[in-house]
């Protein structure tokens, strides 16, 4: 099962999968200005088609002079609803106030359909998303309903039909069709009104739908990143495990190979030997390291384990080295502590590798190494303390000089759900690192270990200082 985080190569195949299916990303600035635009014309330009409709079609009948001032502000009306919707608004009552006074020309049974114009000026303003215009486009619409009305069923000296007359529908009387006219009116106002307001509603939800893609798209491309990071870091660990304590060896045997060349010269040959026999070993872990990377595996999937750990110390005992191994109790049902997992293993045995080749470089291949790994608690408690003979280990590794080794250790505990430490022993004679891993299931607290065993902390104790 791949762990997340692990690799980056099937969050990598899913996302681009998606991407193809997607299409390649538009460019949503340029998108998002030509939207912008086309709605600002669609206003100007209905109102051009409305005054140029009604002017060819009044042409003919010889009232174009007469009705030309109602149209032309009726256009104006629709091309600044978007623009200035509160003018807009204002003109739309202005127009039946003008002809109800006798200022413009009434509506006749040829122009009264030219209200029409105040139904698209509802719909183009219930489109803004500010609700209070909302609103007072609604009390307009009753309104100019009202007054349209007024003209339309009540006839004057200079109009004596009405609307009833128009249609052909017969006199109902003035008040119920007055009433009728009013509720038709602003049943088609208030239509176009709710018109307006759900293509909004429809824009905002495709305005949304696309910020969340190209949200999506930045954070896929941030993961994206942060996961290679993450491998980078992990390959650049393992590089560091497989060559730095093989070289470590190395260093070790050729030093002790020239010094000895003139006095004793099997022991010479033994330790070319060793180093043939090291660098083939780590140039097998490179390679191997290398086609995990290029066949698309997981670079950090868990090799060693904790049976390897017998292995290492002999290799660090045949380079001259001292080393105990102790271990207190048994994981698993032996044991009050469960069982590793196999990653923990892993990093386990990677810091035990580094404390032996941190020892072996900064004390020395006659240095002394206690290894203790200690099952009594809630999880493993690994210890390693490192004795030099006369070489100044303590100082050669605090304070700037504890490099990638120490915070690699780190990270690896972390990552394995416990914690490290790396500093001198109390009497400043030794090197001691303290680790703590906790087992399948149990948390990094220890609680109702055995009176015997170290109890270690949530949380590793405080570093001392170095004199």
């Amino acid at each position: 099962m791949r762990r997340r985080g692990d690799g980056c190569d099937l969050g990598m195949k899913t996302r681009g999968r998606r991407r193809a299916a997607r299409g390649p990303a538009p460019n949503l600035t340029h998108m998002a200005d030509a939207r912008r635009w086309g709605r600002h014309a669609v206003a100007p330009a209905t109102a051009l088609v409305y005054f140029v409709f009604w002017v060819a079609s009044s042409w003919g009948r010889g009232g174009v002079a007469d009705n030309t001032v109602v149209f032309g502000l009726f256009a104006v009306a629709i091309a600044l609803a978007w623009w200035i919707p509160t003018t807009s608004l204002a003109l739309v009552v202005i127009v039946p106030l003008l002809q109800l006074l006798g200022l413009a020309e009434a509506p006749s049974q040829d122009t009264w359909t030219a209200y029409v114009a105040i139904a698209l000026v509802m719909a183009f303003v219930a489109v803004k998303p500010s609700p209070w215009l909302r609103l007072a486009a609604l009390l307009v619409a009753a309104v100019a309903a009202g007054l349209a009305a007024w003209l339309l069923a009540v006839p004057t000296l200079t109009r004596p039909q009405s609307w009833s007359t128009w249609v052909g529908a017969g006199t109902t009387g003035l008040r119920i069709e007055f009433s009728l006219l009013t509720a038709a009116l602003f049943g088609v106002f208030a239509g176009a009104w709710a018109i307006g307001v759900a293509f909004a509603s429809i824009r905002r939800v495709l305005v949304i739908r696309q910020a969340l893609e190209a949200t999506e798209t930045r954070f896929e491309a941030t993961d994206l990143e942060l996961r290679l990071a993450q491998d980078r870091a992990r390959i650049s660990r393992d590089v560091h495990d497989a060559l730095a304590h093989s070289l470590a060896v190395v260093v070790s045997q050729a030093q002790g190979g020239l010094a000895l060349q003139a006095t004793r010269p099997e022991v010479a040959e033994e330790s070319l030997r060793t180093i043939a026999e090291v660098g083939r070993t780590a140039l097998l872990d490179v390679r191997r390291l290398v086609e995990r990377i290029t066949q698309d595996d997981d670079v950090t999937a868990p090799r060693e384990t904790l049976a390897d750990v017998d292995a290492l110390v002999v290799a660090m005992r045949e380079v001259g080295m001292e080393v105990d191994v102790t271990i207190e109790g048994a994981p698993g049902p032996q044991g009050p502590a469960g069982a590793l997992a196999p990653s923990q293993e892993l990093a386990v045995y990677r810091i035990v590798q580094e404390s032996l080749t941190n020892a072996l470089k900064h004390a020395g291949a006659s240095s002394r190494v206690a290894v203790q790994l200690d099952w009594r608690g809630r999880g493993l408690t690994l210890q390693v303390t490192s004795r030099g003979r006369g070489a100044p280990l303590v100082a050669a590794r605090t304070g700037a000089d504890r490099g990638a080794g120490v915070r690699g250790m780190t990270e690896r505990a972390r990552l394995a759900g416990g914690w490290l430490t790396a500093q001198p022993s109390a009497d400043g004679t030794a090197f001691e690192v303290t680790a703590f891993v906790p087992t399948t299931g149990a948390s990094s607290v220890v609680a109702g270990a055995a009176s015997s065993a170290p109890a270690p902390a949530s949380a590793p104790p405080t570093e001392r200082s170095s004199s």
